[in-house]
């Protein structure tokens, strides 16, 4: 048994991750992590019509932030699992935002 955390990833990002890596990486990189999906090393979490909603309500309570929607959906998929932990290059949004679960989350890596 593994004894590494699962790696989740909100639907949501994969435009983000596409573009990032291939703008300064090329294809390859997102070729890599799409075949991570398929072997199951990481799984992608589709928003549920919940999480649209807690998007909304995210947009509207953080508009001065401009949190904007992927972030918002992020925070609604850790919300709905539960999760303690985000891993997150964008601190500035993650560590000002208040999720509902929890009065804040663990941001890795380490800033």
């Amino acid at each position: 048994m593994s004894t590494m955390e699962p790696l989740l990833v909100p639907a949501p990002v994969l435009v983000e991750l596409d573009w990032l890596a291939s703008s300064r990486l090329g294809v390859k990189p997102f070729c890599s992590f799409l075949a991570d999906v398929r072997a199951g090393e990481i799984t992608i979490v589709d928003l549920l019509g919940e999480d649209y909603a807690r998007v909304d309500e995210l947009l509207t309570r953080y508009a001065d932030l401009q949190l904007g929607f992927v972030d918002s959906a992020v925070l609604a998929v850790v919300e709905r699992l539960g999760e303690r932990k985000l891993a997150t290059l964008d601190r500035r949004h993650f560590a000002t935002v208040r999720p509902r679960h929890a009065d804040s989350i663990e941001l890795v890596p380490v800033g």
